[in-house]
């Protein structure tokens, strides 16, 4: 055989064998939120997922909310680029809806059958990734006795002191419902006028219902020294603060707030995508974000350290308020109304 010939061969050995390579490597785009989930997300879950599936890459196109993920997917819903999203419940609902999403069940993803069962939600084809849930912070510094009860926003010592992401922001919805329990209310889709008076008590001491860049660092520079925010963030920001941010689980109880994941119709990461979503629902992966974030877990099986357990609503669900999400969002609209009429006036 020629020389020529010979080279002909192995250049076309090789270039088939990278053409196959090219193949086999496949790309599944995550759309999940920014900041520090991101950076907590893609070392807990992402990259230990690549370490153990070398043939995939998980690209992190990171969002700041779940509404702007959702008009994400409706723009590209002749040709989606993303083929995970990990969102708001009641935006996977509209997503659901719209027939954006795929559903994930135990034909998909077999560690679906051991989440608990309010990770599976009715008419929603994602399931629940986390569970978090609100929290009274406070600085340490300023505020040397801690608050147990969400009407200690309202108390005269903390006028113009107090930070609250308020409506349309989940977090001012989700107060509005704990005070609308604690104060007699039975049906919140009937009615949060008990919450939203409640609410009124508390706005004259509210400085900013739009704390930013978020409320931890407000209340950690003692811009504000009291509020509400989530139990995740706070808890990795009382950390990093070495302890002037604190969070408290008052005694009227919480809500919780549930992050689904979402497997995108028409994605281009086809059966990689499955195979990603099983594992951020296993033990394994619930384990690592848990113990690095503390969001509650959604898997049963995941067996999470006690220290990182006790920093969840895990072992206080007896204080978690059940809120039908889904049911909620036919009447935002005019509790929102009723915010801007009844509660906003009555701030600074």
């Amino acid at each position: 055989m020629q020389t020529s010939t010979k080279f002909a061969i192995a250049a076309a050995i090789a270039a088939g064998l990278s053409s196959h390579s090219a193949m086999a490597q496949q790309t599944v785009t995550l759309m999940a939120y920014s900041g520090l989930f991101q950076e907590r997300y893609t070392k807990a879950v992402v990259e230990p997922f690549m370490k153990a599936n070398p043939g995939i890459k998980i690209e992190y196109f990171p969002m700041p909310n779940s509404a702007q993920m959702l008009g994400n997917l409706r723009a590209q819903k002749a040709a989606p680029q993303a083929d995970v999203a990990i969102m708001d419940v009641s935006v996977s609902k509209a997503a659901t809806d719209e027939k954006l999403l795929v559903k994930i069940d135990e034909k998909t993803s077999p560690n679906v059958a051991d989440l608990f069962s309010a990770a599976r939600i009715a008419d929603v084809d994602g399931v629940a990734v986390t569970f978090d849930n609100l929290v009274m912070l406070y600085n340490s510094d300023v505020v040397k006795e801690a608050p147990t009860s969400w009407m200690d926003l309202a108390d005269k010592k903390y006028a113009g002191k107090v930070a609250i992401p308020g409506m349309p922001d989940i977090q001012g919805l989700s107060l509005v419902l704990i005070l609308e329990k604690a104060r007699g209310g039975y049906n919140h889709i009937r009615s949060v006028d008990k919450g939203i008076a409640a609410m009124g008590e508390i706005a004259p001491n509210v400085q900013t219902w739009e704390p930013k860049p978020e409320v931890y660092p407000v209340i950690i520079s003692g811009q504000a020294v009291i509020g509400a925010g989530w139990n995740a963030r706070a808890q990795v920001n009382a950390d990093s603060s070495n302890g002037k941010l604190k969070a408290v689980l008052p005694q009227e109880g919480s809500v919780f707030q549930i992050n689904t994941i979402n497997h995108v119709a028409g994605g281009p990461g086809k059966e990689a995508t499955a195979k990603f979503i099983d594992y951020a629902l296993s033990p394994e992966a619930q384990k690592a974000f848990t113990e690095s974030m503390f969001y509650a877990p959604t898997n049963a099986k995941a067996l999470i350290s006690e220290a990182a357990i006790a920093r969840t609503a895990v072992k206080s669900m007896d204080k978690v308020i059940p809120v039908d999400w889904i049911a909620l969002a036919k009447v935002r609209e005019p509790i929102m109304d009723q915010w801007r009429r009844k509660v906003i006036p009555l701030s600074r």
